[in-house]
Formats: C-alpha cells, structure tokens, sequence
C-alpha cells in the first residue's frame, strides 16, 4: 500500500487523470490525501469533484475555502462571487445532493498517527500545537455537519477576529478557525496575528510578516505537516512541512508525493489548459 498526497485541485480534472495514471494509483490497496480546494476556477470542476468522490474509502480531502464557499453557496446563503460560474455545473448537476454530501463530510484536519503526518489545507495558527488544532477542526466539524450547519455558512465570511485567544466563542471562534485552516499564508512574526489579505509570493512579505510555517515560536513546530493553498508559494519542503499547491490552475503543475517513503519526490503533471491569468 501507498499513500500519496496531492495538491489543490481546483477543477483541474483532467490533470488529476494524468497524475492518478503516472502514480498507477490503486484504490483497492493505496491512499490518496487531497489538501482542500477541490473546485472552482479551473475548468471541471464537477468532473473534478466526482472523480474525488468515486474514490470512496481510498481518498480522505480536507475542505479549502473554495470547498466551503461551494458549500455555502449550496446550503447557505453566500453572495454569488466573480469567478464562481465553474461552479455552477455542479450546482445544476443531477448528483449535487450526493456530491455536497460527500464534501460536507470532509474534514479540516486529517491525521495519519502511525507515520505521525497532519493534513490540513493552509495553515495553523502559531499559537497552535497539533492537539488543540485537532480540537478546532473537530469543534467547527462538529458545526458544519449538524442541523444548523447554515448559520455557520452565514457568520463564515470576514477576516476577525484575526489573533487567537483561548477565550474565543461562538462565532467568532469558528470563524478564526475557518480562516486558519483554509485562509492562512502568512502570520506577524511578533504575536501571530493572521495576515489574511496577503496573497503574493513569499518574496513579497510586508514587514514583520513571515510564512506560517516558519514562525519561529509556533508551537506545531516539529510536526510533520502537509498543506496546499499558497500557489504563488509553490513547492516546499522543509522541517517536516510539505506544501503541495504548485498552481496547476495557473498554467502550473499538479503535485503529488508519497508519504510514506521518506525519501520520495514529487511527482508533477502540467497544465494542460494554458490555465488561468495570475492573480495580482
């Protein structure tokens, strides 16, 4: 058996084909983790959730803000966005009811304790260890698959609170732990405040603003951590954290790597589309 690790997605289907044929990917024996943003922006993204979704047992993604703005669109109230008409083949399909079910269900945060690797989609905040993240993501879990999973599409959108505190509640603790999971880049190396408006390469850090992962006095350090989200980031490795958004919707690649072969490379198919203008 292997597990592999792919980067985000975002409706790039056919690239997810060609990635799962170069990986000879079996599901009847291997494990596929996907870091979040399965949808939206590229050009199939229904194709894209399905193919996810078919994998049944062989595949566990953790949910990325366009996972859950899909979702929030669907079974919320969420205003309608620039850019969201790839998502609307799902929104018209005749399995949508199945397909969002299956996405719903996804967690935040995915943890394999035997190669003691945790998945999430973008980041942690530094005053984070792994026990108390797990602890959010299965509070806000919790939220999102109970009864009253639309009020939390309705308080989910907003960049405050923007700094932890142990004492956060009701919304506004669920919503710093949405933006965390499936929004961070970069932290204040000072006090760990979430930079949330950030959204260029590493090359371009306000001042005092460094990676999440590389905070020096965040409390996950040591972790072995896989994310994606930071496409104008692309590839890293380092310390035992392993970011896999390479931008394949940008005209990049897909990445995948094994887990569990310490010694592996990422695997990449380009894009195959021309993929889309970069973002300012």
């Amino acid at each position: 058996m292997a597990l592999y690790a792919v980067g985000d997605l975002q409706g790039c289907a056919d690239e997810f084909e060609e990635l799962l044929a170069r990986l000879e990917f079996d599901p009847a024996h291997d494990r596929l983790w996907l870091v979040g943003d399965l949808v939206n922006r590229g050009p199939r993204s229904l194709e894209a959730l399905r193919r996810a979704a078919a994998l049944g047992d062989a595949v566990t993604a953790v949910l990325g803000n366009h996972d859950l703005h899909l979702l929030a669109l669907a079974r919320g109230n969420a205003r309608w966005r620039e850019g969201d008409q790839t998502l609307q083949p799902i929104l018209e399909a005749p399995d949508r009811e199945r397909l969002l079910d299956w996405l719903q269900r996804q967690p935040l945060l995915h943890e394999d304790p035997a190669l003691g690797i945790t998945m999430i989609h973008a980041g942690l905040a530094p005053q984070w260890d792994i026990a108390l993240a797990r602890d959010c993501a299965r509070q806000l879990e919790a939220q999102l698959r109970g009864t009253a999973s639309g009020d939390l599409f309705a308080h989910m959108y907003g960049n405050e609170p923007d700094i932890w505190r142990d004492d956060l509640d009701g919304w506004d603790r669920l919503r710093f732990i949405i933006n965390a999971f499936t929004r961070l880049r970069v932290c204040d190396e000072r006090d760990g405040r979430l930079l949330l408006k950030f959204k260029a390469g590493p090359d371009s850090l306000p001042a005092h603003a460094l990676p999440w992962f590389r905070i020096p006095w965040r409390r996950s350090s040591g972790a072995r951590i896989v994310f994606g989200h930071w496409s104008a980031q692309g590839y890293v490795n380092e310390n035992g954290v392993l970011g896999l958004d390479t931008g394949c919707v940008w005209g990049g690649t897909l990445t995948a790597q094994r887990l569990d072969a310490p010694a592996s490379k990422p695997v990449q198919v380009p894009n195959r589309s021309g993929g889309l203008p970069l973002e300012n």
